[in-house]
């Protein structure tokens, strides 16, 4: 499970440092992998096992839905293979720091099954846009039926 969230920078050649925490998550599979793909304009990271159990959710929906294909498309066809390296450092591929706008001060955040690699900037915004829904009665309703 990921949780929490801790601040970093990316480097020179695109590289980040997961934290130990998330790595000792990513490892319980087995696997020095996971698996990146944008949303929200930031990057999700999976586990190898996460990841098969996404894609077999994806496979088994009906095709129909020009919306639904063209996630399919963009959520799948956008997703690298990341290792590990022995110091816990990950390369991120140039498309997907561009897609989340990754130059230097990045966020990882633990979401249970994923976590996300954002860009300081945009999750200063995502912090912002959340106190402004909290002000929304819909969210708020939302977020009581989780007993909170």
């Amino acid at each position: 499970m990921f949780r929490g969230s801790s601040f970093h920078t990316i480097d020179k050649k695109g590289r980040i440092i997961i934290p130990s925490r998330f790595r000792d998550a990513i490892k319980n599979t087995g696997q020095d992998l996971i698996m990146i793909t944008g949303m929200d304009r930031c990057l999700f990271a999976y586990g190898m096992d996460e990841w098969t159990d996404i894609e077999n959710k994806i496979l088994h929906r009906p095709q129909k839905s020009e919306a639904m294909r063209r996630f399919q498309r963009i959520f799948i066809g956008n997703s690298q293979e990341c290792k590990c390296d022995t110091q816990g450092r990950v390369l991120i591929p140039p498309a997907l720091k561009k897609y989340a706008g990754l130059e230097k001060d990045i966020v990882l955040v633990g979401v249970i099954n994923r976590f996300e690699i954002w860009s300081k900037e945009r999750w200063d915004d995502e912090n912002e846009q959340m106190d402004t829904d909290m002000g929304d009665e819909q969210v708020r309703q939302e977020i009581a039926l989780l007993g909170l």
